[in-house]
């Protein structure tokens, strides 16, 4: 190792002890929702309290011509841009206004249950190398990891290009509210060569893991009415017919219960060769079904490793993600009830139009409805996926020293199933840049549910391989 690598690595280290970790205690105890699960975020304030938390700390980074701003256009959720100029151009390669363009969210899931006895969503609690809690690891860290990588390069004396960093507040929702940014901002942003985005995951943490695909995703709620009002389930059941019977008849045109499959070709893209064998090749090492908390006993869908890679990263899946107008069964008369509501969350593959999709599903499940009931499908909407472009040879290479210089083994890359929306808007406006998604998010997480948790030395050494993908751009 360098002696620029080891100030580096020693920076980095120090600062995420004595200062990051601190602040991002208090970034957890935030619950700072994302607006499609929480419609009065503004008046709640905590979206507003994040993202102050976030911009203090960032302001005060010993960072060369750092400037750091909140933005927030009429009715939409703040956004944070930091902008950092060039740094040691003499030794930098790239043209002067060359841009690398770095990317987070402050935005955080709902609850969830099920969370241990002594943790909770807001409740930042550490074990070992585990930091508990809501938004710690998707994606409270981006951020500081992202400035202090800067940090670190300048200490260390390593050229960097012209840098924008954005932390958006909508991500979890869609992002519903980038796109307009993205549009103000176009002049400030420019043309990036180079996107970094900590959004993602990793299938361990002994190296470097950089995403190659990112599932699209359409979402929405199915609602059955049948009834005006509940009537009594003795006296009509029989004759009314169930608004959950109604909506599984409405879903059986969507997917094969059996297997899962989803039915509508709109849904269905070819999957690439070269994701095939990077999927074969991933799983020969990495067997993703051992990751998942399964009840004793239980099995995944499909048991061949490399088709539980595809099938969670390129073909089209449906879940069940919320329910209303089913009470509880401890205060559950013998009702039929009037309407049931179901929230779907369809995953999408990396190519798959979304909007294509969405209007598709849309139609399934509302023409002709069974027994004339009413159907909608209410406030759908899709996120694009994205497939990466193949990575320039000086980009693969640096990937692989900075994993070493970091981890100690070279870089290794997948497919991830979740949804990034602001990575389909980049590669669409940016065709011509490189992307590199990673992430800390490894092997029981848990984003999204509960017991998540930041690994903290991965996130360290992501802060590291940051500061050195800066360096390897400015000077390939």
């Amino acid at each position: 190792m360098s002696d620029r690598d080891r100030l580096i690595a020693d920076h980095v280290s120090g600062v995420w002890a004595d200062d990051v970790l601190p602040t991002l205690h208090d970034y957890i105890r935030i619950p700072c929702v994302s607006q499609a699960f929480d419609p009065d975020w503004k008046v709640h304030g905590h979206q507003d309290a994040a993202t102050e938390l976030i911009r203090a700390w960032c302001a005060a980074r010993a960072i060369a011509g750092l400037t750091v701003e909140v933005h927030e256009l009429p009715g939409r959720s703040p956004l944070i841009v930091a902008e950092v100029p060039a740094f040691a151009a003499a030794e930098a390669s790239c043209p002067a206004d060359d841009t690398v363009l770095l990317y987070g969210h402050c935005d955080k899931q709902p609850e969830m249950t099920g969370w241990r006895d002594h943790l909770g969503p807001w409740l930042p609690v550490q074990e070992g190398d585990r930091l508990y809690g809501r938004g710690g690891a998707d994606d409270g860290y981006a951020a500081f990891a992202s400035l202090l990588a800067i940090e670190a390069a300048q200490l260390a004396g390593t050229p960097h290009s012209r840098l924008i960093i954005l932390i958006e507040a909508s991500e979890e929702s869609g992002s519903p509210d980038l796109p307009a940014y993205l549009e103000a901002l176009a002049g400030r942003i420019g043309s990036p060569t180079l996107v970094l985005c900590l959004d993602s995951g990793c299938l361990d943490h002994e190296r470097l893991w950089v995403t190659t695909s990112l599932r699209g995703l359409v979402g929405g709620d199915l609602r059955v009415d049948i009834l005006t009002e509940g009537v009594h389930s003795g006296e009509a059941s029989g004759v009314v017919p169930s608004s959950f019977r109604i909506a599984r008849l409405l879903l059986d045109r969507l997917e094969n219960s059996t297997t899962g499959e989803l039915l509508l070709p709109e849904l269905h893209e070819e999957i690439p060769a070269d994701r095939r064998q990077q999927a074969a090749d991933t799983a020969a090492e990495f067997p993703i079904g051992g990751h998942f908390p399964f009840v004793h006993g239980a099995q995944p869908m499909v048991h061949d490793p490399a088709q539980q890679l595809l099938a969670r990263t390129w073909q089209p899946s449906l879940s069940i993600t919320g329910v209303d107008g089913i009470p509880p069964i401890d205060i559950a008369g013998n009702v039929l009830r009037p309407h049931t509501t179901l929230h779907l969350s369809v995953r999408l593959p990396p190519t798959c139009d979304g909007e294509v999709a969405l209007a598709a599903i849309e139609r399934c499940l509302t023409t002709d409805p069974p027994y004339g009931a009413t159907v909608q499908f209410l406030r759908g909407h899709s996120g694009p996926g994205w497939n990466a472009p193949t990575f320039a040879p000086w980009l693969q290479a640096a990937l692989d020293d900075a994993s070493i210089i970091a981890f100690g083994k070279p870089a290794r890359a997948f497919g991830e199933g979740g949804s990034i929306p602001f990575m389909g808007m980049l590669g669409e406006m940016f065709p011509e840049a490189q992307f590199v998604i990673t992430g800390a998010l490894g092997p029981g997480a848990n984003a999204h549910g509960p017991n998540e948790f930041l690994h903290v030395p991965t996130a360290r050494r992501l802060t590291e391989c940051l500061a050195h993908l800066l360096h390897a751009h400015a000077t390939r």
